[in-house]
């Protein structure tokens, strides 16, 4: 009995209260995700791969969870072990044997962790040395230019066919791409560019931000540069995201195999307009692709945009034994 004379004990409101904050918690976890299906559970919020690299990526992010999963559980099986077997008795009150200096229990709740991240570790850095592999002679290359608050894509491509037209290596605009990279441009790619603004939109989606095309099961090899701050191109569904910075450029490549037009964003607040850093990723056939390069030197769109700021000192000599 209560001492207010009640039998009501005090206990039950607050394990109602618990039990309606379960239940409401609950509701926002399904809620939240009603436009996924079971179909789409492996995945663990990741979505569809579109190109040849990403397994690998989706693979590492299922590994990390079901590690993450097996250290929760046996976590949560100490705890409820312990809570449910030795948990205070009513009728002996005295305080139980202290476990002190046992260098067994202290050698498992060290070691046991540095296995862990020794095994994540090697998966991570495996599969990043992989994805981060570039090629000497990519089918394509596009320069991707981040600027406050769009993106410029140069195709350096020999659109014409004809490898005496054109030289990019020698193109002042690309002159901020550093030596290395510049040797595995196509030979006589003259080039073409598209160069976006925010209020930009695709024509098929109506999404905003310009337009990246790309052929559907050749390599494409992107080389990032920045001309003002950090930016990320972070195209979703390729589960990658590389940083262009200003004075530093870096590379990567993938090989797309899923035609249709996906999402792409800047994935570094890179100031008051980062959210407008939006662009489109549009994967068709070959020869559609080649078709879209001939469109943009028909509009004049030759040559190139400025692809940004020039190496630092540091940038150019981290890559001296590189070349």
């Amino acid at each position: 009995m209560s001492p207010n004379g009640s039998d009501r004990s005090p206990r039950r409101p607050m394990r109602r209260k618990l039990l309606q904050a379960l239940t409401a918690g609950l509701v926002l976890a399904t809620a939240t995700g009603c436009e996924y299906t079971w179909e789409d559970f492996p995945r663990l919020g990741m979505p569809t791969p579109v190109t040849e690299e990403a397994p690998r990526i989706l693979s590492l992010w299922q590994g990390s969870w079901a590690a993450a999963l097996v250290v929760g559980c046996l976590v949560w099986g100490l705890i409820l072990w312990s809570v449910i077997f030795h948990r205070r008795s009513r009728t002996k009150v005295e305080v139980p044997p202290q476990t002190r200096y046992n260098l067994p229990i202290e050698a498992l709740y060290t070691v046991v962790p540095l296995i862990i991240v020794s095994v994540l570790f090697y998966f991570t850095a495996r599969d990043e040395s992989k994805l981060i592999e570039v090629s000497d002679k990519p089918a394509h290359v596009v320069n991707v230019v981040g600027y406050q608050w769009s993106w410029g894509f140069n195709y350096v491509e020999d659109v014409d066919g004809n490898a005496s037209t054109g030289n990019a290596e020698d193109a002042e605009e690309l002159s901020a791409v550093p030596d290395r990279m510049a040797k595995r441009f196509p030979e006589g790619a003259e080039g073409v560019y598209d160069a976006g603004i925010p209020g930009d939109r695709n024509p098929q989606t109506g999404n905003p931000g310009p337009t990246l095309w790309l052929p559907k099961g050749e390599k494409v090899q992107f080389v990032l540069t920045s001309r003002d701050v950090i930016h990320s191109f972070w195209v979703v569904p390729f589960l990658f995201k590389m940083d262009a910075i200003p004075g530093h450029t870096n590379a990567f490549e993938v090989t797309p195999d899923k035609e249709g037009t996906f999402l792409g964003k800047c994935a570094e607040l890179c100031g008051v307009d980062h959210s407008r850093m939006l662009f489109n990723v549009k994967v068709v056939s070959p020869e559609r692709y080649q078709q879209h390069l001939k469109e943009l030197a028909e509009k004049g769109q030759t040559g190139f945009i400025p692809a940004g700021i020039e190496q630092t000192d540091p940038a150019r000599n981290a890559e001296t034994n590189k070349l």
